[in-house]
């Protein structure tokens, strides 16, 4: 369904100053179907704004930008919202069906101490040298309802238009040996042809599945190969206490999965995690569960970051796991394949 709308032009990451004249400019064009939002600004005065599309019963959220080193999902959720009206004909039937409520980044101050090496991607010396990302007690994913202003803006808003029928965050790896999907535990039971359709767009890729059974640990439940549960504060609040850390305990609220549900409903909630450098390397007699290369490179990223600091090569250890940039088009398209395996889900 949504594909072709990425197909029109060339994908480059943008910025929420650059694009939000634009998702003005169309929204009020198409004021029949679309109503543009300035919720207000940032910490650093930066406009953080909405877009709501469609009048349909059921309500979706969608929402990017939590983890500031994650650029792809504002993107994807900037063209969608352009996209969608520019061909607002053919969505009739989709508009009419659904009503969107999407903030395309709800962290702009985080997207602006990213931007060196967001406008040199696809270096992957760059990335490691110059992303930035926001350290519990500031992480806005598990900041709601009003850990930031930010935070706080956002909730509002949404608690304007609840409750939902589903919600996605759209999120982002670093560095993976595959695609993941989180999947809120309440929908585990009713999401398994949703598994395995998007295995199967994962594997039709050229990708693997990032296959991390983490025994439960802060709450991610192993669901199967390229699937888990989504993040939960409360089970973050719990592992931190469990092992004493008080100081930890109180730097984490609910997550804007959690949020979402207490106002309402029973939502679909989505995290996606496609990764902006794919991690290639063959691992021999790879055990379920275990993903060896991935986290034999997580091992090594403090060491690379080193390097690249000192301004040395780091080609030999790139080389060693088969590191490659993942073109956005393809990241925004497996982000909008969950998003069109969520929606086919809620109305099935």
């Amino acid at each position: 369904m949504f594909e072709n709308i990425i197909n029109t032009s060339e994908i480059s990451f943008r910025t929420c100053e650059e694009v939000q004249p634009l998702l003005k400019k169309t929204c009020a064009k198409n004021s029949e179907v679309a109503n543009f939002h300035e919720l207000g600004t940032s910490e650093e005065g930066r406009p953080i704004v909405a877009a709501v599309l469609g009048s349909g019963p059921k309500t979706i959220c969608l929402i990017a930008g939590a983890h500031s080193d994650e650029p792809v999902g504002p993107e994807m959720l900037r063209t969608f919202i352009l996209q969608t009206l520019a061909q607002k004909d053919r969505f009739e039937k989709f508009f009419s069906e659904f009503k969107f409520i999407i903030i395309p980044h709800i962290n702009p101050d985080g997207e602006a101490k990213n931007k060196p090496w967001i406008k040199k991607w696809p270096s992957a010396e760059d990335y490691l040298r110059h992303a930035f990302r926001e350290l519990p007690g500031r992480d806005m994913e598990f900041g709601y309802p009003d850990m930031r202003k930010e935070n706080k803006l956002v909730a509002d808003f949404l608690k304007e238009h609840a409750p939902f029928t589903m919600h996605m965050s759209l999120h982002g790896m670093g560095f993976s040996d595959g695609g993941f999907l989180l999947i809120e535990k309440h929908w585990i039971d009713r999401t398994q042809k949703l598994r395995e359709k998007y295995s199967q767009k994962i594997l039709d890729s050229g990708l693997k599945l990032h296959d991390h059974d983490r025994n439960g640990e802060k709450g991610f439940q192993y669901i199967g190969p390229g699937f888990t549960t989504t993040p939960e504060g409360q089970a973050m609040r719990a592992y931190f206490r469990s092992i004493g850390d008080e100081q930890t305990v109180a730097l984490f609220r609910d997550s804007s999965m959690e949020f979402v549900r207490k106002l309402g409903g029973d939502p679909l909630c989505l995290v996606t995690e496609i990764p902006l450098f794919y991690i290639g390397k063959e691992v021999l007699n790879p055990k379920a569960g275990v993903p060896a290369a991935y986290l034999e490179f997580k091992e090594k990223v403090a060491a690379l970051k080193a390097k690249v600091a000192r301004r040395e090569s780091i080609k030999e250890e790139l080389e060693e796991f088969a590191l490659q940039s993942l073109p956005i088009k393809l990241q925004m398209k497996l982000q909008l394949h969950a998003l069109e395996l969520g929606l086919e889900t809620i109305t099935s």
